[in-house]
């Protein structure tokens, strides 16, 4: 069991996410960053989909009540076992009374902790992660709070070494300025040649409405055609009739400050989305803080697909590296 000390900021339970449900309005949720969930659960010899803990710029305190391994991954952060400083990407021993704590983030935004055998929560429509919108999933529909007490999973995994470090070549690169690879999306036409242009164009600013939902960037305002808006569609030019919002969508309400729609967002809508963020950036995605600056790269259907067969391939080196490495008996 682990109590909880100290909940961060919006520590809440995740897994790869609610899969299936999309058409009837549920949105996936799990874990914002995917690449570095994934590695915290690999570096601990977690089954691929186990539930971890997620914080948003400042991580838990959490007490220990049985001996485990954990990892941390993800924003760059100091953790801490009973006030000793102990390193992030590898497999750490715990034994029963250690406190885990952290400070704030210090780049990159969200941090995952995996223990082995996983977060026992129970599973709802198929995942365990948390929906705090609807308050579904993970530790009672919500981010932590002091005295909640989590169950450890019973372990079905590998059997790892502690203290064997991750190679750094697959640890977080973190950019002044960050660079989102996004399609034109259904709705591109709408805007005008100028405003498309402009959104490729502009350095923008991430708003502090910016969570699990989605990103709001200020910087430019962008226009769209005139044209008689059709039956069921609404007054403002950038409203359509009803469509889809993919992962990832990028709508401009009123043409003032784009939002990125995430893992949490409304799965459809009457704004127009001018892009989609490709999917192996949007783990990048999950660590940009409020303030933090973007700029978003014109990329093809092609480019995207090479992009996920990369992310797949440096995947797969980590998972060898850590069956070579840290996995007892390989």
């Amino acid at each position: 069991m682990i109590k909880v000390r100290k909940p961060g900021i919006e520590t809440t339970v995740q897994d790869e996410g609610r899969i299936g449900y999309y058409s009837i309005g549920m949105p996936p949720s799990g874990a914002m960053d995917k690449y570095s969930y994934q590695i915290a659960n690999m570096l601990v010899g977690n089954v691929r989909n186990a539930a971890v803990l997620e914080a948003t710029y400042m991580g838990p305190e959490l007490e220990f009540m049985e001996d485990t391994v954990i990892s941390v991954t993800g924003g760059e952060i100091l953790p801490k076992i009973n006030g000793q400083l102990v390193p992030m990407w590898q497999a750490l021993s715990i034994q029963a009374g250690d406190v885990l704590s952290f400070g704030f983030v210090k780049r990159g935004a969200r941090i995952y902790i995996a223990v082995q055998g996983g977060i026992d929560v129970p599973i709802i429509m198929g995942s365990r992660s948390t929906y705090t919108t609807c308050g579904i999933g993970g530790y009672q529909g919500r981010s932590l709070k002091v005295g909640d007490e989590l169950l450890i999973g019973n372990i079905e995994g590998n059997e790892v070494k502690t203290n064997i470090p991750l190679p750094e070549s697959f640890h977080l690169d973190f950019e002044q300025i960050h660079t989102i690879r996004t399609i034109p999306g259904l709705c591109n036409y709408r805007l005008t040649r100028e405003s498309h242009r402009q959104f490729f164009e502009t350095e923008w600013v991430v708003t502090p409405d910016a969570n699990r939902m989605g990103y709001r960037f200020r910087g430019q305002k962008l226009d769209f055609v005139p044209r008689e808006q059709p039956f069921g569609a609404g007054s403002d030019p950038s409203n359509v009739t009803d469509l889809g919002y993919p992962i990832g969508s990028i709508q401009v309400p009123a043409g003032i400050e784009p939002i990125a729609l995430l893992n949490d967002a409304v799965t459809g809508g009457g704004y127009a989305t001018i892009g989609t963020i490709i999917s192996s950036d949007l783990n990048k995605m999950g660590q940009i803080k409020s303030n933090e600056k973007v700029r978003f790269e014109e990329v093809t259907l092609e480019d995207a697909l090479q992009a996920r067969k990369e992310l797949k391939e440096k995947l797969q080196g980590v998972s060898q590296y850590i069956e070579e490495n840290v996995y007892m008996g390989v």
